[in-house]
């Protein structure tokens, strides 16, 4: 095995070149070609039909939603839409596909020839540049039990799950994405982020990548230079998270260097991405088109999409994520490195959300992106997963804007959100965290605070102010700090002058 080259050193001796094939599960009620309904978590074999299943005889239908479903993705990516298209068979034999042969578009996509805009960290933006966005069936699901790792290799025995066979998808496939140099990964993680933002707003998908409705095949290549040919390519498959896509890119370019400067050719092969270690390992030798002997699929007629109806379509597009984000920045009021941030953590539609629930923007921002977000890095998560809700932080931010508790309480309140104690009402009642507002108790701790500090004090009464925040302080820590700070100082100036 090659020894790893650093990143840096290697794309600062090779140019890195990235291709990008995004499959996305569409939400349909049925099957891509049959009514079996495409949900998630059924029991194993329980969502299939005849169809589904590829037993003789059976005959597929197109689910029209998915069609209009890919031309709203196709619209939305700038691409053509195709004035007639077909099915292929694409041929090759697994037990994940009843049938043997998996039902695609191979020469004739719904769409094709587009470009998506994508914002990177620092807001500059890179276009990628689509070749097809075709329509097709997902597969159905292995599960190797035994060995390690839940590969074939050195399982005991597989099981399959055919409910997932026949989910409508489409897969986007790109140009070769050149131009990017050291910036390929993030311009990798940048686009599948991108593309999930676009499913969701289109409302075609859930776009949930850890149940696998949106999947990234990340093909990497090297050359010597920008003007070399083209390098062998690897496919690592099936990559499920924006993180994972970008640590990808970066591990297949160093190892392909070692490759390289070792004085071995690359192989083109199928990879798989192994989450635990941050590495690929090899998978197959990758298949060319021809292997998988396309020929059309004789049970479907060719589609031909109406021209009014795809204006129609394109009429009703809604809103896309970048022109959203631009009107949201101005709604809130975010400076261009504040809303680069919120992108970047992934907390739009959270802070939306939020404010939504009640919260102005500048409290919403203050909560996700301060505490909220040091607590999903420690827990090395994405914001989205913390066990906490935008509603929640609406009624947390309430309570400080009503005087019930102050900053510090709160994050006391959030903790035990986080804890899964309740909503911060309960957390708040149940460890009495509210803050005193009876001057009865504010006065004792204000009355013992001087008197502890008779000199503090007396400076006070001379007419030195500066010593009151210690005075301030010593009540805060006397009531464990659920006094209003503001309250204790015209309680003390009143007392002094009293």
């Amino acid at each position: 095995m090659s020894t790893l080259v650093d990143y840096d050193d290697a794309v600062a001796r090779y140019d890195t070149v990235i291709g990008i094939e995004v499959h996305v599960e569409l939400g349909t009620a049925t099957k891509m070609f049959d009514g079996a309904p495409a949900g998630f978590g059924e029991e194993p074999n329980t969502s299939v039909t005849p169809v589904s299943l590829g037993l003789p005889g059976s005959l597929p239908v197109v689910n029209g939603k998915a069609v209009e479903y890919a031309i709203r993705i196709g619209l939305a990516l700038n691409c053509s839409i195709a004035e007639t298209c077909r099915f292929a068979r694409k041929n090759y034999f697994y037990p994940d596909v009843p049938k043997n042969f998996q039902t695609s578009q191979y020469d004739e996509p719904i769409a094709y020839e587009g470009y998506l805009d994508v914002e990177l960290d620092d807001g500059s933006i890179f276009r990628v540049e689509i070749e097809r966005a075709h329509m097709e069936e997902d597969a159905g699901k292995n599960t190797h039990v035994g060995g390690s790792g839940g590969r074939i290799h050195g399982a005991e025995y597989s099981l399959v799950d055919y409910n997932r066979a026949g989910i409508p998808l489409v897969e986007i496939v790109t140009k070769p994405i050149t131009g990017a140099g050291a910036r390929a990964p993030e311009v990798a993680r940048a686009y599948v982020q991108t593309l999930r933002d676009l499913f969701r707003a289109l409302e075609v998908s859930e776009a949930r990548m850890e149940r696998g409705n949106v999947r990234a095949d990340v093909n990497v290549s090297i050359r010597p230079t920008p003007g070399s040919p083209l390098g062998t390519r690897t496919e690592t498959k099936n990559v499920n998270s924006f993180r994972s896509v970008e640590r990808a890119v970066r591990y297949e370019v160093s190892r392909q260097a070692g490759v390289l400067d070792d004085g071995i050719a690359i192989i083109q092969e199928t990879r798989h991405w192994h989450e635990d270690t941050g590495t690929t390992a090899s998978g197959r030798v990758k298949s060319d088109a021809e292997d998988y002997r396309y020929f059309p699929e004789p049970d479907l007629v060719p589609i031909a999409p109406d021209r009014a109806w795809v204006e129609e379509i394109r009429a009703s597009l809604p809103e896309l994520p970048a022109a959203r984000r631009r009107r949201l920045q101005t709604e809130w009021e975010y400076a261009d490195a504040e809303m680069r941030d919120v992108v970047n953590a992934g907390a739009v539609e959270l802070i939306e959300t939020t404010i939504a629930a009640g919260a102005s923007p500048a409290a919403a921002r203050k909560w996700w992106m301060g505490e909220l977000a040091r607590t999903a890095k420690q827990q090395e998560v994405e914001l989205a997963e913390l066990p906490v809700t935008p509603t929640q932080i609406g009624q947390l931010q309430k309570l400080v804007d009503d005087g019930r508790i102050n900053d510090k309480l709160a994050r006391q309140v959030l903790e035990g959100v986080l804890a899964g104690e309740g909503d911060p009402e309960t957390v708040l009642v149940a460890r009495g965290l509210e803050v005193v507002s009876d001057d009865g108790p504010l006065l004792e701790a204000i009355d013992a605070a001087l008197a502890a500090q008779p000199d503090i004090a007396e400076k006070i009464r001379s007419g030195n102010l500066g010593p009151v925040g210690a005075i301030i302080g010593a009540v805060m820590k006397a009531t464990r700090g659920q006094a209003d700070a503001g309250r204790v100082r015209e309680l003390l100036l009143e007392r002094i002058s009293g």
